[in-house]
């Protein structure tokens, strides 16, 4: 549990740093550079999803959402949209939306699981 909060951690702190430098591409309007931006984050969240729910990312690169307890809501379509347009503004406000609810998710689930572990 300890290590996977780690990795969380280290996950949403090269998420930060990427977030800002598409904020500044975005702000730019310089989308020509977001498409390899924008990828990177899309495999990092798909990469917090796996992790979230303590599943190995598998290298097919196929996700099967059915087999996630942990996600946000509409996920499928959600992901879908910004796989298919990385280069846009609203793609990346879905992304960052995408990587808040997850975190409130993953922190949620840790809450729980903590709280109902017997006593020693």
């Amino acid at each position: 549990m300890v290590n996977q909060e780690m990795e969380v951690s280290e996950l949403l702190a090269e998420w930060s740093t990427l977030k800002e430098q598409l904020e500044t591409i975005f702000h730019e309007r310089n989308r020509e550079n977001s498409q390899e931006l924008m990828e990177h984050g899309i495999q990092l969240f798909v990469r917090f999803l796996f992790l979230s729910n303590s599943l190995h990312l598998s290298f097919d690169g196929r996700i099967s959402f059915s087999q996630l307890e942990i996600k946000p809501v509409n996920i499928e379509e959600r992901l879908a949209f910004i796989k298919s347009r990385p280069s846009l503004y609203h793609s990346f406000r879905q992304l960052s939306e995408l990587m808040v609810e997850q975190e409130k998710l993953f922190v949620k689930h840790s809450a729980m699981k903590k709280s109902s572990r017997p006593m020693a």
